[in-house]
């Protein structure tokens, strides 16, 4: 979702991630401490989601973490996946109260208008989350201009659009979003898009929220230019889902969780004579002791050197060490290749109109959230 800034951004470049709870997760793991200065963390569970609040507070922590400046709120919920449709309309219920939260926070009036964008391909799934969620929206700009204020009933003027990709119609998604913001004078600007992921595990149950902005496509590595209020020159609120997630992020984890599972939580620094480890299981060769990139080990390869001693791989395998293994072993086509689960028809469905009936219910202040299931049939 954000830009990925300065020297420390690019450890980001193999395990992108558009989630700032992912971020803040790698920027600690790497760091080695429990906190990163500059940034607060909160986390809240509920009996259908878990919400993560994360504030990145200085240019300094913004740097670190790769991610702008700003308020992020991730929801993650397993009621998508398992199609729970009482569980997915609570989640609605708790996604419009954050947005009904950040609507506070940036002091937009309630009958301020609003500009909903979705953004993304309509012709490919796993990038339809953004049309898909506009097309169920209660829109009511047309009719509140028209309505006199006794008969408004507390409903805010609110338009919606899904201008496409640059490969579609051949006009930058600023440009077209930008055009439309100068002639309708929203106070906000909310944009709907799909995200990328560093864990499977938050494909199409994540929702993130954030107050600064959206980069269309920078999860993919097709970086187009920002929609944001430096940009547009009003506030803009980003709700995105991840749907896709890259190869390369999926064969990391694949290795660390075999190291994991097949040498317990240490590595194996003299394996047993016998051939057999503490359980009884045969010992197998430790993903994390091949060092590829050492000169010895290449000199072996090349038959240059005779292999000696009891640990011809080298040292433990560092994470640079295993992206460049990892790159060797993918190739360049399928080190670039982008994931998306098998039943992402069904999860964009649910994920779509549980947005939709969430910003429906956040938007309109006479729509009480229980009234949020009218929106959630079909």
């Amino acid at each position: 979702m954000s830009d990925r800034h300065g020297k420390d951004a690019q450890l980001f470049d193999d395990v992108y991630t558009d989630l700032a709870i992912e971020a803040h997760e790698l920027a600690v793991e790497r760091r080695g401490e429990p906190e990163i200065a500059g940034v607060w963390v909160d986390t809240e569970t509920t009996p259908v989601a878990k919400i993560s609040r994360v504030a990145i507070k200085t240019p300094a922590a913004a740097e670190m973490m790769g991610k702008a400046q700003g308020n992020y709120v991730t929801i993650e919920s397993q009621a998508f996946k398992d199609r729970n449709r009482e569980a997915q309309e609570e989640l609605a219920q708790q996604i419009a109260r954050e947005i009904q939260h950040f609507l506070q926070a940036l002091e937009i009036p309630q009958d301020g208008a609003c500009l909903v964008v979705g953004l993304g391909n309509w012709n490919a799934t796993p990038d339809a989350l953004g049309p898909r969620a506009v097309s169920e929206l209660l829109v009511t700009r047309h009719l509140y201009e028209m309505a006199p204020p006794e008969l408004r009933g507390g409903l805010r003027p609110v338009a919606a659009m899904a201008p496409g990709v640059l490969g579609l119609t051949g006009i930058e998604t600023m440009e077209i979003v930008r055009g439309v913001v100068d002639r309708i004078e929203p106070k906000l600007v909310i944009c709907i898009d799909a995200l990328a992921a560093r864990s499977s595990d938050r494909l199409c149950t994540t929702v993130q929220l954030a107050d600064t902005g959206i980069r269309p496509g920078a999860g993919v590595g097709n970086v187009r230019k920002g929609l944001s209020r430096e940009t547009l020159g009003v506030p803009v609120l980003a709700v995105g889902v991840p749907t896709v997630i890259h190869a390369m992020t999926i064969v990391g984890d694949a290795l660390d969780w075999i190291t994991r599972s097949l040498t317990g939580s240490a590595a194996h620094e003299n394996p047993p004579a016998d051939g057999f480890d503490r359980v009884g299981g045969p010992v197998r060769l430790d993903p994390a002791r091949i060092n590829i990139r050492d000169e010895r080990v290449r000199a072996i390869a090349k038959g240059e050197v005779q292999r000696g001693g009891t640990d011809p791989f080298g040292l433990p395998l560092d994470s640079a060490q295993k992206r460049y293994m990892i790159r060797q072993l993918l190739g360049p086509e399928f080190a670039q290749m982008i994931v998306t689960p098998k039943e992402v028809d069904a999860l964009i469905e649910d994920v779509a109109t549980c947005i939709a009936g969430a910003l429906n219910a956040a938007l309109h202040p006479s729509l009480e959230l229980d009234d949020i299931l009218l929106y959630l049939q079909g």
